[in-house]
């Protein structure tokens, strides 16, 4: 009785943790130039690292092998970049 519902327990996270990636071609394609952080982090999530330079916050979504780059400044999207999306 406890295994099967284990199993269906364990199926039913695994499904919801894949479906929770935001990083995707779809999303990314939804960032325009002029949004606010805050705007790009309600599309993608939480960004894996942001740092700031010379008025220029740049944060990147995902990892080396596929991922989002976006440059702010003044809190407004001003670049864009992709690898890897699908």
């Amino acid at each position: 009785m406890i295994r099967p519902l284990f199993h269906a327990l364990l199926g039913l996270t695994l499904l919801g943790l894949g479906a929770c990636s935001q990083l995707s071609m779809e999303n990314y394609e939804k960032l325009k130039l002029g949004m606010s952080y805050d705007e790009v982090k309600a599309v993608l999530g939480k960004p894996a690292a942001c740092s700031e330079q010379l008025l220029v916050k740049t944060c990147t979504w995902g990892d080396e092998q596929a991922g989002v780059s976006v440059n702010f400044v003044a809190d407004k999207l001003v670049n864009r970049s992709a690898k890897n999306l699908k």
